[in-house]
């Protein structure tokens, strides 16, 4: 008899239906085909030991199994459940009418219970989209699935309450979170808070133009100065994410089996990974390539501190990603995309010896250790990077101040008063939301500057000996400051501070 049941396969952050076709005829033997990876072809084994210890057992006849389209590679264990629906309803031990009306995966345990799989989230909206009756998951993916609109989604602990639905139609209690209060616990609470940070406040003011027209940062000071302690507080002011957003970095977190039991990703992501990562643990990687830190900060922030104890190669296959934010990995036979728009946080000592050097007036020797340790940070990755901030310690007199700074709260209302500023700028521009994301034909239409700006830009420029390629950025920059001030035009004002952020551009910097 033949029967036919679906699964879903993940490429990227979108899933493809396939098709288990399952023969059972007479002879012996169990033959798997479709292109199926070492952890598919030992499914044969679970699904014995499963089926066995709730009651049922494999056919003692020819078993063939075809996985289609048979030219997609498929990987991992997910299609145990699949599979083992189907030699029931091919077996004659479960009726096969309902069957294939539904998506059915899992990993099989040999009890019979049933273990977590990644990317339920993109394979419940292709379910959705194909008009299924419905998607049985593992419990442990069923929150997330049920971010899916118009799809019944079934969570079971164990094969045999599958078993159970096709015999007697009485189905497990269908997934319902309520998403909306967990979207506003999750976005109004963060454990990081401006109001904690004492002093500092022209290092938070820069925080907050970078928040609010999502510029990438640089924070240069010595150890102990604070700088990580400002990183990690940067997702607070950033605006609430929408649902839009929540659903794409949840599909991101789904497809890395990285999401935690809320089921939605409703808090910008902050990822922060250590100086030895490699290349392919920051773009994404492997024979099946899976998603990376730059993926996994989707919507959120990357944090790299001590950036230039990076090794070179990987702070430069991050160019590409913070240009056209998406990542592609390709591999002889196919290719995959995620999407990697994130704010870049870095930091780095302002020398090899962790202080501030005066570089005009130091030793040779100082000047070529200097020139060395900048150099690990090639001018293209800099190019990339809008705002440059020193960040100087704390004096004693303001760390033993009761006093409580600007709390995120108040912070992340300016913020998100100005990205709406600069939603409705960009409406007839797609693919550009904020103004780090603005290309040169933008600057020239968004950034006009009067006459006496020009002058002030000029003039900086040549004192300061500043690079040609901070122009865009300082007019960037200049937009984001008079957007958070609700200021249509660009003062002389704005245009000051923004030059103020800029420091890796002047010539004691470079040596």
């Amino acid at each position: 008899m033949l029967v036919k049941v679906f699964g879903g396969a993940v490429f990227g952050v979108d899933a493809t239906t396939i098709t288990v076709e399952v023969n059972i005829d007479k002879g012996i033997g169990y033959h798997l085909v479709g292109l199926p990876d070492n952890a598919i072809k030992e499914s044969s084994f679970r699904i014995a030991a499963a089926l066995k210890n709730t009651g049922f057992s494999l056919p003692g006849k020819k078993i063939t199994i075809n996985m289609a389209p048979a030219d997609l590679r498929k990987e991992g264990s997910a299609y145990d459940l699949t599979i083992a629906v189907g030699i029931l309803a091919a077996s004659g031990q479960i009726p096969a009418d309902l069957v294939n009306r539904y998506i059915i995966m899992g990993e099989l345990s040999l009890d019979g219970t049933l273990q977590s799989i990644k990317g339920a989230l993109p394979i419940a909206i292709r379910a959705q989209q194909e008009k299924f009756d419905g998607i049985f998951l593992p419990k442990h993916n069923a929150r997330e699935a049920a971010v899916v609109s118009g799809l019944t989604v079934y969570g079971v602990e164990n094969i045999s309450e599958v078993i159970q639905f096709f015999q007697t139609g009485e189905a497990p209690e269908p997934e319902t979170p309520d998403f909306s209060e967990i979207f506003l616990e999750q976005t109004s609470h963060h454990e990081y808070d401006f109001s904690d940070v004492k002093g500092q406040e022209s290092i938070k003011r820069c925080m907050e133009i970078a928040a609010a027209g999502g510029h990438n940062i640089i924070l240069i000071g010595p150890p102990g100065s604070g700088k990580t302690m400002l990183a990690k507080r940067l997702p607070g002011i950033l605006p609430p994410m929408t649902m839009a957003e929540a659903l794409e970095t949840t599909k991101i977190h789904s497809v890395a089996g990285k999401l935690k039991d809320t089921g939605l990703v409703c808090r910008r992501p902050f990822r922060s990974p250590h100086h030895s990562a490699s290349a392919a643990s920051i773009v994404g990687g492997g024979s099946y390539p899976m998603p990376g830190e730059i993926s996994l900060a989707h919507n959120g922030v990357l944090f790299l501190d001590e950036l230039p104890e990076f090794k070179r190669d990987v702070l430069e296959v991050m160019r590409q990603p913070l240009e056209d934010r998406e990542v592609t990995i390709t591999r002889a036979k196919f290719s995959v995309s995620y999407p990697s728009s994130f704010m870049l946080v870095a930091s780095m000592n302002p020398s090899p010896g962790g202080n501030f050097i005066d570089t005009m007036n130091a030793t040779a020797g100082a000047r070529q250790d200097m020139m060395r340790y900048m150099g690990k940070i090639s001018g293209p990755l800099l190019d990339r990077i809008d705002i440059h901030i020193e960040v100087t310690p704390v004096p004693f007199e303001k760390l033993s101040s009761q006093a409580k700074g600007e709390s995120s709260v108040k912070i992340r209302e300016r913020v998100t008063k100005a990205r709406a500023i600069q939603a409705a700028r960009f409406e007839n521009h797609p693919g550009i939301n904020y103004n780090a994301q603005m290309t040169t034909r933008q600057i020239r239409e968004f950034c006009a500057t009067d006459e006496s700006s020009l002058m002030l830009l000029k003039t900086a420029m040549n004192r300061l000996n500043l690079s040609a390629r901070a122009y865009d950025r300082i007019l960037k920059v200049a937009r984001t400051i008079a957007d958070l001030e609700s200021s249509e035009k660009i003062a002389p004002a704005h245009v000051a501070e923004a030059i103020q952020y800029r420091s890796l551009d002047r010539e004691g910097w470079q040596g």
